[in-house]
C-alpha cells in the first residue's frame, strides 16, 4: 500500500497545491486521484503566474475573452474559474461521498486586498456566488484584517481558506474569527454547517532561520510550530463553545499544514509530510512533494494533541535567539507582500499576453 494511501487511512486529508489547464486537460489530475489519494487541491496567485507565464494553454482562451471585452484583473478571474471549477467538479464525488467534509478546491481573491476588509468581503461573496460549487472555498488572508472579513464570509455562508497563517497565535485568531460567523449563523437561525480550514504555513519557518541556528536545531522549527498548532487545534475542537456549535450542526474548521515542500536540498523531501501526520487535519503539497510520497513515502506516528516535545525545541530555538512572535509576524508580512509580487507579474504576463495575442488577431 502507498503511503499516501496509509495517510488517507490514518484520517489525514492529501491534498494538491498546484492547478494548471494542462493538468486538468491531461486526465493527470484524476490520476493522482486514483493513484495518490489525494482528496482536493489549493491554489494562489504563484501558481496562476507560473502556469499562464509558462504554457500557451491559455492564449485561446484569453484571445476569446479579449474579444468579449474582458482584460486585466476581470479577465484572469475568468480563467481562473474556468480551472478550479472544472477541479472542483473533479472532487465533487469526495465531496459528497464524506457529506461536505473533504473534496475541496481553493482560490483566493486578490492579495492586493489582504489589508481591506470590505472589499475583501465583497469580492468573496462574489467568487463564490459566480462558481456556483459548493465544494469551492475562497482563500481569505489570516492578517488583522483580514479576520473580520472571514467572520462576515462564514456568516454569509461563503466556505474560507484562511491563508497566511505561521503560528498558533495566528491559527487561534482565524479559528475565533471562524467560529464568530457559526454564532451568528445560528443566533440568526442559519445552517451552521458552513465549511472552513485554517491554513498553517510550514516550510518557511526553517528557511527564516538558516545558517542562524545551531546544527542540531536545523529544519526542525516548522515541525514544532505544527506540533504546537496542532495542540491548540486539538484543544479548541474539545472545547466547550466548539461542542455547542457543533451540536447545533457545525463542523470543526480543520488545520491545514501547507507550505510543505520541503526548501532546504540536504534535508528529506518527505519531511515534513511525514512528521505532521495527524488524524482530522489537511496537508496540501506540491506537485513534486506529492509524487515523492507516493515513491518513497513513510507515514510517521501521528502528532499527539499534546504537541509532543514541541515546547522543549522551541524553548531551544529562544535559547538561540529566535523571537517566534517576531518571525510570526515577518513571516505573515512577507508572505503577503510576496503574494503581491506575484499578483503583479501575474497582472503583467495577462497583459503581455493580451497585447500580443491581440495584435496577431
Amino acid at each position: 500500500m502507498k503511503a499516501t494511501q496509509q495517510l488517507h487511512n490514518l484520517g489525514q486529508s492529501l491534498w494538491l497545491d498546484n492547478i494548471t489547464r494542462k493538468l486538468l486537460d491531461s486526465g493527470t489530475l484524476v490520476r493522482y486521484l486514483d493513484e495518490l489519494t489525494i482528496t482536493g487541491l489549493t491554489s494562489n496567485p504563484t501558481i496562476f503566474d507560473q502556469a499562464i507565464k509558462n504554457s500557451t494553454d491559455y492564449d485561446s482562451d484569453i484571445r476569446a475573452k479579449l474579444k468579449a471585452g474582458k482584460s486585466g484583473e476581470a479577465l484572469f478571474f475568468e480563467l481562473a474559474l474556468d480551472d478550479i471549477t472544472r477541479a472542483a467538479d473533479v472532487f465533487r464525488p469526495i465531496f459528497d461521498k464524506t457529506s461536505g467534509v473533504d473534496g475541496w478546491v481553493s482560490l483566493e481573491v486578490s492579495p492586493l486586498l489582504a489589508y481591506d476588509t470590505q472589499t475583501t468581503i465583497a469580492v468573496a461573496k462574489d467568487l463564490f456566488a459566480r462558481a456556483k460549487r459548493p465544494n469551492l472555498f475562497i482563500k481569505i488572508p489570516g492578517t488583522p484584517e483580514g479576520l473580520p472579513a472571514i467572520e462576515e464570509a462564514i456568516f454569509a455562508g461563503v466556505p474560507v481558506n484562511v491563508t497566511l497563517l505561521f503560528s498558533r497565535e495566528h491559527y487561534v485568531a482565524a479559528a475565533d474569527a471562524y467560529l464568530r460567523g457559526i454564532e451568528r449563523r445560528i443566533a440568526a437561525g442559519l445552517n451552521p454547517n458552513v465549511g472552513s480550514v485554517a491554513s498553517l504555513f510550514i516550510s518557511r519557518w526553517d528557511g527564516a532561520v538558516a545558517g542562524k541556528v545551531p546544527a542540531e536545531l536545523v529544519n526542525k522549527l516548522g515541525i514544532a510550530i505544527g506540533q504546537r498548532a496542532y495542540k491548540a487545534y486539538c484543544d479548541l475542537v474539545a472545547s466547550p463553545r466548539c461542542r455547542r456549535v457543533m451540536n447545533f450542526g457545525a463542523r470543526p474548521q480543520r488545520l491545514l499544514l501547507a507550505s510543505t515542500g520541503t526548501k532546504d536540498p540536504k534535508a528529506s523531501d518527505i519531511l515534513y509530510v511525514k512528521a505532521l501526520a495527524a488524524p482530522m487535519t489537511v496537508d496540501t503539497v506540491p506537485e513534486a512533494t506529492l509524487k515523492a510520497f507516493g515513491d518513497h513515502g513513510e507515514v510517521g506516528a501521528p502528532m499527539g494533541a499534546d504537541g509532543g516535545d514541541c515546547e522543549a525545541v522551541l524553548a531551544a530555538f529562544a535559547k538561540a535567539g529566535v523571537d517566534v512572535d517576531a518571525v510570526a509576524a515577518k513571516l505573515q508580512t512577507d508572505g503577503a507582500a510576496s503574494f503581491v509580487g506575484s499578483w503583479n507579474e501575474l497582472m503583467g504576463v495577462i497583459a503581455s499576453k493580451s497585447a500580443a495575442l491581440e495584435k496577431v488577431g
